[in-house]
């Protein structure tokens, strides 16, 4: 396996996904995301205006969402005439189709204008999810609508044509320019994407035809319906990320649920046919994310401490203005002949776990992160530089500020979704957090009394115990002690599974298809 390798294994559950990255073995991003939860980035609603705010200047859409999305007038973008005119014309029967054609563009709004100049409250509007709704806030909207491909991203209302900064070909930037102004249908605009580098103009085409099919769709949805409805849903986290994410370094697609297997499949199908061998379904007893270490990782990367591979450590604390990031040397090896090299040498490592740390836990606003002091500017400016670099693969906005004379970098990165959260401290064993003795019952015992029940009541199925790896190893001892003991007590082998995601005194009893048997 290549040390470049880039991997994505995808474990679901009842109502629920959750999605490893993996580059060069080392976990660098993870989602755990609840099925059609309805309100994702990228989703296009009809809402209602429910009331116009001056004083924020701003407006507060129904889409449905238990407390009603924030619309900001920056939000709107200048063609929001345009959008509501082709809105109207839907819904009275003025426009009989989706094309743009011989839509007449409306003039763009005024930059520095305000909410009440340009909506009416009651007005259905069409919408699109900016940031998903996080803590108490509902979700975010924005006017400016745009619909993603592989390739291309669609945006109506406007003829400009954008090639992606990371092409840097002068040559190849003109070239698809040309291609796409050659294809592009009349007042739609298109931003190309960077691996839509050196692509033929047919795969270019097949993508934004599927794009227009899909504005078409929205139109369909949205003129035959009543507001708060979702008229068109963005790709399931899965598929989104292989769409933005897959490229040749990608060696594996690991997935857990044939019906999943057979959607990943489908799906590469209409992007990257060649990418669709290196998809595989993992029919292993072990569950997915154990066989490959993923569970492992998650509890040391997601705690309050995170140690590096020199001995030096994070202390990541979260407030309600910011998250501060506190960088330790620990008992890392001072080979260098000064602390000033030493220094550089731990910031540096520190940096790269970092830009890791805000991948992983998706973590956005003000970062502010405490390095260790270093006096040279040329070594200040070489951490800068350094952090930049790691920085650069993070698909979400950010900006990194230059080090402070203090050590202090200030960072903002755009928050579009709930920060991923994962407890990794566990509850004492012996007192559940209560701080008082239980009963001495073990959780052999509890085991042992509910293994019986379950028995009597599934005497023909395939039953698996998953427990914590310490407990699993004392089942386990003399020859499967406690497993031969229950062998002969019900006549079938009563398969034991460690499981690092589960407490010392955590247990499942799993089905034939791995699913928790509940009681």
């Amino acid at each position: 396996m290549s040390d470049a390798s880039t991997e994505l294994i995808i474990r679901s559950g009842d109502g629920e996904v959750d999605i490893a990255l993996l580059e060069k073995k080392g976990l660098v991003e993870y989602h755990h995301e609840k099925l059609d939860k309805g309100f994702n980035v990228g989703d296009i609603f009809l809402g209602r205006i429910k009331r116009l705010v001056p004083g924020l200047n701003a407006a507060f859409v129904d889409v449905g969402y238990e407390k009603d999305a924030f619309l900001h007038y920056h939000d709107l973008g200048p063609k929001a005439n345009s959008l509501q005119k082709f809105i109207s014309d839907g819904i009275t029967g003025k426009r009989n189709g989706a094309s743009l054609q011989d839509f007449e563009i409306q003039p763009d709004i005024d930059k520095n204008g305000k909410i009440d100049q340009v909506l009416k409250a009651n007005r259905y509007l069409l919408v699109q999810i900016a940031k998903e709704p996080i803590s108490t806030k509902g979700p975010r909207l924005t006017c400016e609508i745009s619909l993603a491909g592989r390739f291309l991203v669609l945006v109506p209302f406007s003829d400009r044509i954008s090639v992606s900064q990371k092409i840097k070909s002068r040559e190849e930037r003109e070239r698809l320019r040309r291609l796409i102004s050659s294809i592009k249908p009349k007042n739609f605009g298109v931003i190309v994407r960077t691996v839509a580098e050196s692509k033929k103009v047919a795969e270019l085409d097949s993508d934004l035809r599927s794009l227009v099919e899909k504005w078409n769709t929205a139109f369909e949805n949205f003129t035959s319906t009543k507001p708060p409805k979702k008229v068109l849903g963005e790709l399931d986290r899965t598929n989104a990320l292989l769409r933005d994410l897959l490229n040749a370094s990608f060696n594996q697609i690991v997935v857990d649920n044939d019906a999943l297997y057979q959607d990943v499949c489908q799906y590469l199908r209409t992007i990257s046919p060649e990418s669709e061998k290196i998809v595989r379904h993992h029919k292993g007893k072990t569950d997915v994310m154990e066989h490959y270490g993923i569970e492992k990782q998650i509890k040391s990367l997601f705690g309050k401490h995170v140690t590096m591979k020199s001995g030096a450590y994070l202390v990541i604390e979260h407030t309600e203005a910011m998250h501060v990031i506190d960088v330790n040397s620990g008992n890392t090896a001072k080979s260098e002949n000064s602390q000033e090299s030493n220094a550089l040498r731990v910031n540096i490592e520190a940096a790269e776990e970092v830009a890791r740390q805000l991948r992983l836990r998706d973590m956005g606003g003000l970062v502010v992160i405490d390095f260790i002091d270093m006096r040279q500017a040329d070594n200040r400016k070489a951490l800068h530089e350094k952090l930049k670099k790691f920085m650069s693969v993070d698909r979400a906005k950010h900006q990194v500020l230059p080090v402070s004379r203090f050590g202090l970098v200030e960072i903002t990165r755009q928050r579009v979704r709930p920060e991923m959260e994962i407890k990794t401290a566990e509850v004492c064993p012996t007192c559940n957090g209560t701080g008082e003795i239980q009963a001495s019952i073990t959780v052999i015992d509890e085991i042992e009394s509910n293994l019986e029940n379950l028995m009597e009541e599934k005497k023909g199925d395939k039953v698996t115990l998953a427990v914590h790896p310490f407990v699993a190893s004392f089942l386990q001892k003399k020859f499967f002690g406690h497993q031969r003991k229950w062998f002969k007590a019900y006549r079938k082998w009563i398969r034991v599974e460690p499981k690092t995601a589960l407490t010392l005194l955590d247990y499942e009893f799993l089905d034939k298809e791995g699913k928790e048997i509940l009681f």
